[in-house]
């Protein structure tokens, strides 16, 4: 269990509000948080107790709390824990026979109009957190795409995965050179500033930062049955990074 005192530190170190105030949902079964970018959902592999995880954050706020599914490190947005045993397998059972609709909202390269376009392309984990498109050993990973907003060189993209693959929307949509700004493991490009402003200067010796230190995916809406019975549609707003980008290519890119 982590110290209160070292939880403090790093929650205000990295910039993120109290854990408390992540909860965008609670009930007497789960709760589900806005989970911020650069915390991974449990404890990665191999680093010992070094790192803190999003569990161990949730963990500290209640203590049987179980982690339902997961979010890439870098992927911002809604995540559902359990607070009980019963709840964890109610939650668990519908992500197993698909029952849960999960929207994610991307920023991607280029201009592309996606009218409910679906994607239905075989992912093979290679291990060591990569994967590859396998028609013949992946498994079946299915993908709806919609365009949301266009810019001149990005377009905002809803994505509803139906599977739940690892990476499977970055590399879905890199499949269809769209890859998501930013994720450079799917031949992404981060977005800098000086691409999309006239006369922009940096001061002398200054090094320019990307917009968004990290790939603009967020995981926008959950929709489930907490109590098996009656369905819930949760709502996760924009971090600071993701909305500042948005609001530079309104300014900039339209």
């Amino acid at each position: 269990m982590l110290n209160f005192v070292n939880l403090t530190v790093f929650l205000h170190l990295m910039k993120i509000p109290k854990f408390n105030d992540l909860i965008i949902y609670e009930d007497d079964n789960v709760f589900v948080v806005n989970k911020p970018p650069f915390i991974s959902s449990l404890d990665e592999r191999g680093d010992g107790s070094s790192e803190i995880s999003m569990l161990r954050l949730a963990k500290n706020y209640w203590d049987d709390a179980q982690i339902c599914h997961r979010l890439d490190k870098e992927t911002s947005g809604a995540l559902i824990f359990a607070k009980n045993p019963e709840a964890y397998r109610t939650v668990s059972m519908q992500f197993e026979r698909r029952q849960v609709k999960k929207v994610y909202h991307a920023v991607i390269e280029g201009t592309h109009v996606f009218e409910e376009l679906f994607v239905d392309l075989p992912i093979l984990n290679t291990g060591k957190g990569s994967v590859s498109i396998s028609r013949q050993d992946g498994k079946r990973a299915e993908t709806w795409f919609q365009s949301l907003k266009y810019f001149k060189h990005y377009t905002l993209v809803e994505c509803k995965p139906v599977t739940g693959r690892m990476h499977q929307i970055r590399i879905h949509l890199a499949t269809q050179r769209a890859s998501i700004a930013g994720d450079e493991m799917y031949k992404g490009k981060p977005v800098f500033l000086s691409q999309l402003k006239r006369k922009y200067h940096l001061g002398k010796d200054q090094e320019e930062l990307p917009i968004m230190k990290r790939f603009a995916l967020h995981a926008y809406e959950v929709t489930f049955k907490p109590d098996g019975v009656q369905d819930v549609n949760i709502h996760a707003p924009y971090p600071k990074d993701f909305e500042t980008l948005l609001k530079l290519l309104d300014k900039f890119d339209s």
